[in-house]
Parts: structure tokens; sequence; C-alpha cells
């Protein structure tokens, strides 16, 4: 059965809202890299979808170009209808029984060190795909024993035991954006429950202290510093490790449209703030996504560890 990519009644409500102009800062380059191509023709070969692409993300160029491919499993269709995500909304993609044993074949093939995968939502799943995660992190580590996964969960809806089923797998790192601040949710993110979101980074690190967590923030969608500030607090409580903070960036004019174009030295403000309030790793600039230089990224938030128990 083939999916119908449909897009949500109330995404494709929204009416046309144009953005400010987007500021020197935020422009980047068409990809056209050799190593883009061929990461490209790779994706397509062994028929992977990538949230680079479904998302319409501007690092894909720069990323590429190294073969940081971020998959996107469980299809390409995805069952909320956030009004900032470009993924399409619908009925669902069967669920591809071999796809975790394709996603270890792209990360053997690239050679890559650390690999992040993520998926879109799956509210019709009993566990909200959190098997098939579990069975992805499974190949990657059987195809490339050395690589270290990140994955960018959903909230699963809140499933009994999905986020359990996640950790049991061993990825290096669990991450799970809380996106914006708790007044744009019913707006931003309407399927979505913030407290439920910090509820999943909270019970992460209840199972397993040990495991790294992340979570990530846009701006720029009409949210003040305070707000911010306090998702920054909340987060800690939650013992997180590691923060990431970019700029909203609206894909087509029927998504939410840009408040503010944040410049790059109140990035800078947020990155001293989140430090200070205890986070050992913080990625704040206006092209920052959740996947944006996490290899190099994860090997920093593992010096910090280590230099932070050294101090205990």
């Amino acid at each position: 059965m083939t999916a119908v990519p449909l897009r949500h009644p109330e995404k494709a409500a929204l009416p046309d809202q144009e953005s400010p102009r987007k500021p020197p800062w935020i422009r980047v380059k068409a990809p056209g890299s050799p190593e883009y191509h061929a990461t490209r023709r790779l994706m397509r070969e062994l028929d992977l979808h990538t949230v680079c692409e479904e998302a319409a993300c501007p690092n894909i160029g720069e990323c590429w170009k190294e073969k940081h491919a971020t998959v996107m499993i469980l299809g390409s269709v995805c069952t909320r209808a956030c009004t900032f995500c470009n993924v399409a909304t619908g009925r669902p993609d069967l669920v591809d029984p071999h796809e975790p044993e394709r996603v270890g074949e792209a990360v053997g093939r690239l050679g890559l060190n650390h690999i992040v995968v993520t998926s879109v939502d799956r509210d019709d799943l009993d566990d909200g795909g959190a098997g098939h995660f579990a069975r992805t992190i499974a190949a990657i580590r059987a195809a490339a024993p050395a690589t270290t996964i990140e994955v960018l969960v959903p909230d699963f809806l809140r499933k009994d035991g999905a986020i359990e089923t996640v950790v049991a797998a061993r990825p290096d790192v669990i991450n799970h954006n809380l996106e914006t601040v708790p007044r744009l949710y019913a707006e931003v993110r309407p399927g979505a429950r913030y407290f439920a979101s910090l509820r999943l980074l909270d019970r992460v690190k209840r199972i397993d202290p040990a495991m790294f967590t992340k979570s990530g923030l846009m701006v720029g969608l009409g949210e003040g510093r305070e707000e911010v500030a306090q998702v920054m607090d909340d987060l800690r409580a939650a013992e997180v490790d590691f923060l990431t903070i970019g700029q909203y960036l609206q894909p087509t004019p029927k998504h939410h449209r840009v408040d503010r174009f944040v410049p790059p030295e109140e990035f800078g403000s947020y990155r001293r703030l989140a430090l200070g309030k205890g986070f050992l790793m913080v990625a704040a600039s206006p092209l920052t996504r959740s996947s944006y230089h996490a290899g190099d990224d994860f090997a920093r938030l593992k010096a910090a560890r280590s230099a932070q128990l050294a101090g205990d």
C-alpha cells in the first residue's frame, strides 16, 4: 500500500504568512559538491529518507559534503501537523521491516563516526515506532560497531514502555526537541504537550543516569527571552546535558511565519545563559539544527562529562 502524503487540514488552512526578509547571516550556498551528489545517490539507492531533504534543512549542502546525512526512519509521512515543519502529513507508510538493515548499510558505506537517526511521528503504531528505533540501533551496531549513535525521537504519544525500549537499545545520545516555549505549543506544535516532552527526557535519566540527553529550541517564533530562560531551567531540572538553539525558518507561506530573525550576538547571549545554568554542551547560532555538527559536538560533550566527573 502506498502512503498518501496529504497536508493536514489545520496546516493547510493557515493563511499565507509573509516572513521578514532574510538577513545576510542566514543565507547559505546552494548544494552542489560531488560529495553531496554521492550522498544523495546512496540515499536513493538504499531507498532511505532523510530529514535533511524532507524538512528542507539549510545546512544540507555543508553536511552532505561531509557525508553527514540524518536518516529519517518509519517513512516520510507524519501523523502530526506541526505548523513549523515541512514534512508531509497524512496517512503514513507501512513500516518497512528491512529499513534498519539498509540504514546500517548506509552508515557503513558512508564511513561515519557518528550518525543521527530521527523519524516522523507514528501515532498509528502501538509503540509509536520505538521498537523500530531499537532495531535500527542494533542494525547500525552490527554494520558499523565503532560508530556512535544519536537518536532524535518523537514523544511516542506518551505510550507506555516506548522510551524504555529505546533506552534499552543503548544509543549514545537520546534527543527529543521541545522546539518552542509552552505558550506557543497550541499554534506551533498542536499535537504535542510540553510537560509530556519534559517527562520523556526526565524518564531517560531516571532509567539510565549515564545516558546523554539532548534537546533543541527554535527561536524567532514570537517567544520572549524570559520564556526561553524558563525552558532552560525546565530542561536542567530534567538533567538534560546538551541544548541546541537555532533560528526558525518558514518552509512555505502556509507555515507559521517568522516573527523575527534573531541576530548572531543574541545567540551568543543565549549560549552563555545556558552554560551558566549548567548544560554540559550548548550549540546556539542562526543555522544550528539538532544534527548540525552532531559528531564533533558529541566528542566535546563526552570531554565535558569527563572533566565534570574529574572535578567531582
